[in-house]
């Protein structure tokens, strides 16, 4: 009866850990591509995966529509970038 309960208890704190951590749905090399774009108007270059302050983002390059080429670091979690 004893370890019945036991089970029972470490199941409910494994659940209540795992809906308390924060969940983190990466967006894809595409998806920070396409959000850089609709930002610029312009054409990416490149997107490659970095660091920026100890969380992960994309570092996308585009040239505007003016010529000039900019890079914008697109947080990997949310897809919010400039």
């Amino acid at each position: 009866m004893k370890h019945a309960r036991a089970v029972r208890l470490l199941a409910a704190c494994a659940l209540a850990l795992g809906l308390a951590a924060p969940a983190t749905a990466d967006i894809s090399r595409e998806q920070a591509a396409a959000v850089a774009q609709r930002q610029t108007g312009g054409r990416v270059l490149s997107v490659e995966r970095a660091e920026a302050g100890r969380h992960p983002v994309w570092r996308v390059k585009v040239v505007t529509p003016k010529g000039e080429v900019r890079v914008l670091f697109i947080d990997a979690a949310s897809g919010q970038g400039g």
